[in-house]
């Protein structure tokens, strides 16, 4: 087999169901896809087949030993995460450059040399048995650790005392998109779980009765308290958190992925522990900056679709609040509390700024940023001047800096040596215009010497208010070393300017998305960037489905499409796992006018037969519980039955992992890998 020659597709068996939506018939031949991997014979074999030919196909490619080479070389570097203050110490996380998973580690000051707590990488043989969410008592004493099975969304809380080393008797399971908060005495923690499922459904059935749980150290799960439940509101999740002085609960329950909450609040001082509501109605998102005393610090979008910060005294009956920082031009990305400061991250044309602001909401200084990039996270607490943040950029790996709010002087607590020369790239921002004349901006990175038009790689997602802002990619990294462009388009559906952004590109008005995505495409060609038959489309996850639909729409504006752990079955989606809360960004299947949208760009609906297709390598992972990986089976099937050309359309399916978190390194090398060796030979990119 040659990489441009003939290819012969496993025989997929098409089945003959057919639905009646609305009027409309719809054929679903491939359904019996949507078999468990795990379970189901027949798809079990289909993903041998498919494997087998997609390992052969790309072993036929030059340069992929190369290149997983040179991405081995750019991700041996350190790596280490925000430092968590409790007791004195310091907690973070460290992956000294190849680890398959980091390590968390604890200082006893704060430059001491760290100490491992938790290593990881002995816990399986394939290294895809990780570390998950983690917390830290506020005595330093106790860590509650999350362990993440083969990429799986499920978590089994453990806990580990600090002193000694010694991972105490208590385990709690069945544990989901929950936060870990302790008790301020550090009795206990608070998390976050749905019902045990049913034997063999756990990787498929729908995620419903999500419920806030209380457990007690030295004592088995099923003593744990019911903290907060809603049984006659079975599609809301609720997330805890205690304050930092351990008086209140805090509870931020929502229905879909939208920021939209309700606060429930519980005053863990009180005799008994009953709720009362902060705020009502799933209107607005509230994320909690931090407290001093009875004031709540909250960013929210309340009248301000860039949001603004406000405070709540939970003390008052009419719990009253009060604007501090009101809605600017520019979108107020995060806020913390620290010291006597609100120390507020902004993002101008998608690049951040740093701000220390009063409590009274004065703004009393501007952080020194180090170069164009992204704050890509901060911590720090209310009563201590001391703030750390984490500064990223294309070129620029991320790098640990403490902040004293007091004078705004920084310091470097981390900062990886280097295996390049960021000199030798170039990181610019240039701007396309969509179909209805909105300007989108694209940020693009190349190396220096690289002479345009060249092979190039366009990134996206646009969906769920996700920005995507410049952050440090070994795998962009690794393309551009190769002398090809890596481009990423900051379109609608994401959260790069706010509220509305993200309402222009969900929806009804998803195809905003499409065609922003199309634009940013064309530009590329038209400014000479992008050769004009060198042009990779890449995305992940509602990027998938961004790649996907786009292919459809325009397939000879491509040289590949790389959809990775898409959303294909536009149609069905809602029906799995996690797909239920995804409705506030596509609509409701269910609802006519919603699944007309939903028909109209849904990739297995959609193929155009008889067009030529680009070549297309889909990405999916058998465990991956958070798009179940029938969607990514059933479009393979579907474009190996259309007549789109000659060209190949592959699926490649990685074993024992799942939606991207917990996937060891080397897993994530080998797929990036083979991803750019299909890119480079399609675009055109000579090793």
């Amino acid at each position: 087999m040659s990489p441009d020659g003939p290819i012969a597709y496993p025989l997929t068996t098409r089945g003959d169901i057919v639905d009646t939506l609305f009027g409309r018939t719809i054929s679903d031949p491939y359904r019996w896809l949507e078999g468990d991997v795990r379970h189901d014979a027949r798809v079990q074999a289909w993903v041998e087949a498919e494997a087998g030919l997609t390992e052969a196909y790309l072993a036929k490619l030059p340069g992929r030993a190369a290149i997983r080479e040179r991405l081995t070389g750019l991700w041996n570097y350190e790596r280490v995460s925000l430092p968590l203050r409790r007791g004195g110490r310091y907690f973070h996380l460290r992956n000294s450059g190849l680890d398959a998973q980091p390590v968390l580690c604890v200082r006893d000051r704060l430059m001491a040399e760290p100490r491992v707590l938790i290593d990881p990488n002995g816990w399986s043989d394939d290294g895809a048995t990780a570390l998950g969410e983690w917390e830290v008592s506020r005595d330093g004493r106790r860590l509650a650790y999350a362990v993440q099975d083969g990429g799986s969304d499920w978590r089994t809380v453990r806990i580990l005392d600090v002193d000694s080393g010694e991972t105490l008797a208590d385990e709690v399971h069945w544990v989901k998109f929950s936060a870990l908060a302790w008790a301020g005495n550090g009795s206990g923690f608070f998390y976050s779980r749905f019902p045990e499922p049913e034997a063999g459904a756990e990787h498929q059935a729908s995620n419903l009765d999500h419920a806030v749980w209380f457990h007690r150290l030295g004592t088995a799960q099923e003593q744990d308290f019911l903290v907060h439940a809603t049984p006659d509101r079975p599609r809301l999740t609720h997330v805890a958190e205690v304050t930092q002085d351990g008086r209140w609960l805090l509870i931020s329950s929502a229905e879909g992925t939208e920021a939209r909450y309700e606060l429930t609040l519980i005053d863990l001082t009180a005799e008994k522990l009953l709720p009362r509501t902060l705020v009502r109605g799933l209107e607005n998102d509230w994320r909690l900056a931090g407290t001093a005393g009875d004031l709540f610090y909250f960013v929210t979008d309340l009248e301000a679709p860039r949001r603004r910060i406000v405070s709540i005294d939970v003390a008052s009956e009419m719990r009253r609040r009060r604007e501090i920082i009101a809605e600017g031009h520019d979108l107020i990305a995060d806020a913390r509390v620290v010291g006597e400061r609100l120390l507020v991250s902004v993002l101008r044309d998608v690049a951040s700024e740093l701000r220390i602001y009063d409590l009274e909401g004065r703004l009393m200084d501007h952080v020194g940023l180090p170069a164009v990039g992204a704050v890509a996270a901060m911590d720090g607490e209310g009563g201590d001047p001391e703030a750390f943040f984490a500064f990223t950029s294309y070129d620029r790996p991320t790098e640990i800096h403490r902040l004293d709010v007091t004078t705004g002087a920084t310091s470097m607590f981390a900062r990886p040596p280097l295996s390049f020369d960021p000199s030798e790239f170039v990181v610019e921002q240039t701007a396309c215009t969509s179909r209805d004349g909105t300007v989108v901006p694209i940020f693009v990175l190349r190396r220096r010497d690289v002479v345009s038009p060249a092979p190039t790689i366009l990134y996206g997602y646009g969906g769920f208010e996700i920005s995507l802002t410049p952050g440090f990619s070994p795998a962009a990294l690794g393309w551009a070393a190769m002398g090809g462009v890596y481009a990423v388009a900051n379109i609608r559906g994401g959260g790069e300017y706010g509220k509305a952004w993200h309402d222009a590109g969900r929806r009804a008005n998803k195809q905003n998305v499409f065609d922003d995505f199309i634009a940013a495409a064309e530009h590329l060609m038209a400014r000479g960037i992008a050769a004009r038959k060198g042009l990779v489309i890449h995305g992940h996850s509602n990027g998938g489905l961004l790649v996907a639909a786009v292919t459809n729409q325009r397939p000879e504006l491509f040289a590949a499409a790389l959809p990775g752990v898409g959303v294909h079955d536009m149609l069905r989606f809602n029906r799995f796992t996690a797909g239920r809360y995804w409705i506030d960004d596509y609509g409701d299947p269910g609802v006519e006018e919603d699944f007309a949208t939903l028909l109209g760009y849904s990739p297995i609906h959609n193929i155009c037969h008889g067009a030529d297709y680009p070549a297309i390598l889909i990405a999916t992972a058998d465990t991956d519980d958070r798009v179940v990986p029938a969607h990514s089976f059933k479009y393979a099937a579907a474009l190996q039955a259309a007549d789109i050309g000659p060209k190949p359309h592959l699926i490649r399916i990685e074993t024992r992992a799942g939606h991207g978190a917990g996937k060891p390194l080397a897993k994530q090398i080998e797929e990036v890998a083979d991803l750019w060796a299909f890119a480079a030979y399609w675009s055109g990119l000579r090793l």
